[in-house]
């Protein structure tokens, strides 16, 4: 995929860009440079990443991972309720993008959410804050597309290499968000991480990251991305590790900790970590036995929480976390090395038993809940590390 030939923007610098997007149905389309549109001059680009994330998730720390990760896009969202906003989530690290009037809020969000992860967890989330003019100015671009795969729900899909590049500047000290001096914790209603590992039931969870080559031929990426996605639709549900019946609610639930951590930080933790047992007790029952309590209804949830699931998605890469069987994974892993030969793309596959769903719920009586996938032994993050380990032993 490449967005070279996209045009400029018209929609300028109005705050309601990203809201006034075409939703895009097919994923399909989104291998090709049609649906994206440059994000406006005046915007700026918000990242975050966990360092040494590899070394965590060797530890057994996925879950905890992936809820930092999706920490960084709650926050935002509680920030600016009233507006929708492109976010991606990237395993451990996020990606946003918002108008520049925003910045100063979106700053101190970042701001706590990183010194919440120091504080409850000891762990270094790196933030930054790039324009959108200053990637241009270092010859990337950033467009994006607004993917719906229902109507309940839509995700953004980013393309032009900005992101990659500001991520990488970011590592490298280039960029920061600086200390706001203040310790106010962040905003992480609606967090929750509650679900058990969701089992394969094709054969094995495989999380596959298939990054192109700077200065390969776009059309040859964007053959190769629909190639990629067409292999996964013979698999039952085109590979969707999540149905209305594999998520599972197990009392107490496996993240109880971290989202207790992540509630109001004026209550002690031991209260905080009972009034969880006290709602997800509740919340187990309901699971178990399908009754309807008012407006909340287990079985629609369920089929809400799987047609919600993000499980792939274009962030200057194609990244998929399907249930595949072995034929598929063979044929996969065979089809990606022969454009890495080519010189097309760079690839890295994580493959596990269980899949990971960390999700941000408004609340259980609306459809607008969002589920972000993941492998549940190093996913994304394992995958990206395994390209990083092909670059370095290629230059």
């Amino acid at each position: 995929m490449n967005s070279q030939n996209v045009g400029t923007s018209e929609q300028g610098a109005s705050s309601a860009f990203y809201e006034n997007l075409l939703v895009i149905r097919d994923f399909h389309a989104l291998a090709e440079a049609k649906p994206y549109t440059p994000l406006p001059e005046d915007w700026f680009l918000g990242i975050a990443d966990i360092e040494d994330s590899s070394r965590l998730i060797d530890a057994g720390k996925y879950k905890l991972v992936n809820t930092i990760g999706a920490a960084v896009i709650s926050s935002q969202m509680n920030t600016f309720p009233e507006r929708r906003f492109p976010f991606i989530f990237g395993g451990d690290g996020a990606a946003f993008a918002m108008p520049g009037k925003w910045q100063e809020r979106s700053s101190a969000s970042l701001d706590a959410v990183r010194k919440w992860a120091r504080r409850e967890f000891d762990i270094i989330l790196r933030v930054a804050i790039v324009s959108v003019s200053e990637i241009r100015a270092n010859k990337r671009d950033i467009v994006v597309a607004r993917y719906g795969p229902n109507i309940h729900v839509d995700y953004a899909m980013f393309a032009g290499g900005g992101v990659s590049w500001a991520e990488r500047e970011m590592k490298r000290g280039h960029y920061h968000v600086a200390d706001t001096g203040n310790d106010e914790p962040p905003d992480l209603t609606g967090l929750s991480c509650r679900w058990t590992p969701i089992k394969a039931t094709n054969g094995r969870i495989l999380s596959v990251v298939a990054a192109p080559r700077a200065g390969a031929d776009p059309k040859a990426i964007q053959d190769l991305m629909s190639e990629l996605v067409s292999m996964t639709e013979g698999l039952a549900r085109g590979g969707h590790p999540v149905t209305p019946e594999t998520p599972r609610f197990r009392w107490p639930p496996e993240g109880l900790e971290y989202e207790a951590r992540s509630r109001n930080s004026s209550i002690p933790l031991w209260r905080r970590k009972l009034t969880l047992y006290f709602e997800t007790l509740i919340g187990h029952f309901f699971f178990k036995t399908g009754l309807k309590l008012g407006g909340f209804d287990p079985e629609h949830y369920m089929k809400t929480a799987s047609a919600n699931s993000d499980f792939r998605k274009f962030e200057d890469a194609l990244l998929m976390t399907i249930d595949s069987d072995q034929k598929t994974r063979e044929a996969l892993t065979e089809r990606l090395q022969k454009a890495q030969d080519q010189g097309l793309i760079n690839f890295g596959i994580s493959e596990q038993e269980s899949a990971l769903m960390t999700c941000i719920v408004p609340s259980v009586t609306s459809d607008d809940h969002i589920h972000f996938v993941d492998g549940a032994s190093g996913g994304y993050t394992t995958a990206a590390y395994r390209i990083k380990k092909v670059r370095a032993q290629s230059s």
